[in-house]
């Protein structure tokens, strides 16, 4: 048996003068009563007698140092083998992400459904980056979802001001913070941006082994942007209004991704997450190596929670009738 803090051990060292202390109490009462006297004071109906409430006390203390010290069973190392697919979403944070179209805005409507998406995929690990005109990451490839939906739900971009949707630059990142491995998957939470022609990004995708899976949020009437003047307006005065492109859908397919279009269910992300699962079948397989320690404490423990309590009440004799 070893322990895993073994300084608390020299506390065992405080045993012997309480033990003297404790004892020499008993002899000093016998020096100033007489002992018929003090066989009187002292209670005579209880099963245990003081001297043996104070050793169970002297014991109680010591098992008590004993837990503090933490003892442990090291069974050796052990391997272990984990699968997990690695994951990076993106979201678009461009002006057209915050259009009133969905309430509040689309990228309120992304956030919420990244969080049942991580959900829905605990054998991922998962990395967020942000893209407009430029791409940066936020997190990482992480298992620590809870963190992760932290920094996904406190994402602000309102005073942010930034035009275009470049999905290349989502695409560049992903591949350099995944280069690693042999295919890629990237989940973009986008309104598909303003372009058309989506044929320099689908060729970097097969080229980089990216599996694009695209979750596209707006509508097709489209939306304003609030700003402090009302609603975002162009050179000559008039509102902008941002529409859903449907043209991403094409990267997502040919890629050899999946396309879904927003909707207000709360389980339609995870078909997204089963479509990444289906596609990537042959997860990668992690080994790491944990050592097997069974910790002891709580048995220690247990025993000086008892002989305190056995030494702190008096339990009554049993009279014979």
């Amino acid at each position: 048996m070893l322990f895993k803090e073994p300084q608390f051990l020299l506390l065992l060292l405080l045993i012997l003068p309480m033990g003297f202390l404790l004892f020499r109490k008993g002899g000093t009462l016998k020096a100033y009563f007489d002992a018929d006297i003090l066989k009187k004071l002292q209670r005579s109906d209880t099963l245990l007698s003081p001297t043996v409430k104070n050793m169970f006390l002297l014991l109680a203390s010591a098992f008590m140092i004993i837990a503090l010290a933490r003892p442990y069973v090291d069974n050796g190392e052990i391997k272990v083998s984990t699968s997990t697919i690695d994951v990076m979403a993106a979201f678009d944070i461009s002006r057209s992400m915050f259009a009133n179209d969905i309430y509040p805005n689309r990228l309120a409507l992304a956030k919420k459904k990244f969080k049942s998406f991580s959900s829905d995929f605990e054998e991922a690990k998962i990395g967020v980056i942000g893209f407009s005109s430029r791409a940066f990451l936020i997190s990482p490839l992480t298992e620590d979802f809870g963190t992760l939906d932290y920094l996904v739900n406190h994402m602000n971009f309102d005073s942010v001001s930034l035009r275009g949707t470049s999905v290349m630059n989502a695409l560049e990142v992903t591949n350099d913070l995944m280069k690693e491995s042999d295919k890629k998957a990237l989940v973009l939470f986008s309104d598909g941006g303003d372009k058309s022609d989506f044929s320099a990004e689908i060729s970097y995708a097969k080229e980089h082994h990216i599996l694009v899976f695209v979750y596209n949020i707006g509508t097709t009437k489209g939306g304003v942007i609030p700003d402090k003047n009302g609603a975002l307006t162009d050179k000559n005065g008039d509102i902008v209004v941002v529409r859903l492109n449907e043209k991403i859908k094409s990267l997502a397919l040919e890629s050899g991704g999946a396309y879904m279009e927003y909707s207000l269910k709360t389980d339609d992300i995870g078909a997204l997450a089963e479509a990444i699962k289906t596609r990537f079948s042959e997860k990668s397989v992690e080994e790491s190596t944990i050592r097997d320690v069974r910790e002891l404490f709580v048995y220690p423990l247990a025993l000086a929670l008892l002989l305190l309590f056995l030494s702190l009440y008096s339990l009554p004799r049993r009279k014979d009738v």
